[in-house]
């Protein structure tokens, strides 16, 4: 699921101390807003080594210039359920260990959670992790609901009544069915997993009953639209709300934004560093991963982005505010209700591609 450029970027300081490698480039592929703004000037500062920096805000969008090959990056941040069968497509390289000494950083329970998606991590890290929820404008909504209504559950968007009384005021989800079907399956009381037709159809059913209370899907543009009130429900990642949150109140619009984890449950993701097979520059993808686990460099991206990473080194440089944050660091009694993406098999993928178009376009 999110930096600051929103265009290629072109990071190149000269660096006395690395002047043999200053001819060397890597070229990353990052979700938007999701890297601390001083972190490239950091690395190349400290390697010489120049930064090609482009975004993006869709796993599909990463994976058709994946499929494509002769992308030209070296390093990219797949979602771990694509990045599975992105492995099995041999799209990614394995990782060279040794070249890679801040590995010791890192947490080993999460990375055990992250093989599930690539066995031994053998070609990838775990950059940041986080959940799908809902962001909201506490104030539109209670105006809309009342004082007293308590947002806690998937109802507030999926359910067409209370749906329909915030339709004026603007919800927008996230384009991405990963996301928002299996969401949908578990407020049914369904299997958030399940790829049984008639449970997919099912969802589907339910969301066209909501889709007239929508306003769009993207999977970036409600960060800006909740931060100035153009609206006040969003399904999306944690990490994303909370920036809109803090963006408010440092312009100081007015609007306060708050993130729930619907007692439902919640899809819990990791975001995940790999180098794709035919990188131009492998040596400078692994000096890119190596410098981004480092304890510091990892405190400071996630104090920015207010995504957990998986740097366990890094927890005594975030700020507590962040670290103390139920929403970025949920409890364990919040976890139990977690579900974790897998890839489908091509019949399914072609099921709910079908499916999500016709969300999307209401048709």
């Amino acid at each position: 699921m999110r930096t600051m450029l929103t265009t290629t970027a072109l990071v190149a300081l000269a660096s006395t101390t690395g002047l043999a490698q200053a001819q060397q480039v890597v070229n990353v592929y990052n979700w938007s807003d999701y890297i601390a703004e001083e972190t490239l000037e950091q690395f190349t500062a400290e390697t010489g080594i120049t930064v090609n920096y482009d975004v993006y805000d869709s796993n599909d969008t990463l994976e058709a210039r994946m499929l494509g090959g002769s992308s030209g990056f070296d390093v990219v941040v797949p979602t771990g359920n694509y990045l599975q069968r992105q492995i099995a497509a041999g799209i990614y390289q394995p990782l060279n260990r040794e070249l890679l000494p801040n590995w010791s950083n890192l947490d080993e329970h999460l990375m055990g959670l992250a093989s599930s998606f690539d066995e031994g991590n053998e070609h990838a890290v775990v950059y940041m992790w986080g959940t799908t929820g809902i962001g909201y404008n506490t104030a539109a909504v209670a105006e809309r609901l009342g004082e007293d209504y308590v947002v806690d559950s998937w109802s507030l968007v999926f359910d067409p009544e209370i749906a329909s009384q915030l339709a004026d005021c603007g919800i927008a989800f996230l384009d991405d069915h990963t996301e928002i079907l299996p969401a949908a399956l578990r407020y049914l009381g369904l299997d958030p997993l399940s790829t049984d037709e008639a449970d997919l159809e099912q969802a589907v059913a339910m969301l066209d009953t909501i889709r007239p209370s929508l306003r769009y899907f993207h999977s970036s543009q409600y960060i800006s639209d909740l931060a100035n009130g153009e609206i006040c429900v969003a399904v999306g990642w944690s990490g994303d709300v909370l920036q809109a949150a803090a963006r408010a109140e440092e312009a100081g619009t007015g609007v306060e934004v708050a993130y729930v984890i619907p007692k439902e449950g919640a899809n819990l993701w990791f975001d995940m560093m790999a180098i794709p097979a035919d990188a131009p520059n492998p040596e400078a993808a692994h000096a890119f991963i190596n410098f981004m686990m480092d304890a510091h460099v990892a405190a400071a991206n996630t104090n920015y982005v207010a995504y957990p990473n998986a740097v366990a080194a890094s927890n005594e440089f975030i700020d507590e505010e962040v670290l103390n944050d139920p929403t970025i660091y949920p409890p364990a009694e919040t976890q139990a209700n977690f579900w974790t993406l897998r890839p489908h098999d091509s019949r399914t993928d072609r099921l709910i591609t079908r499916l999500w178009t016709r969300v999307r376009t209401g048709q």
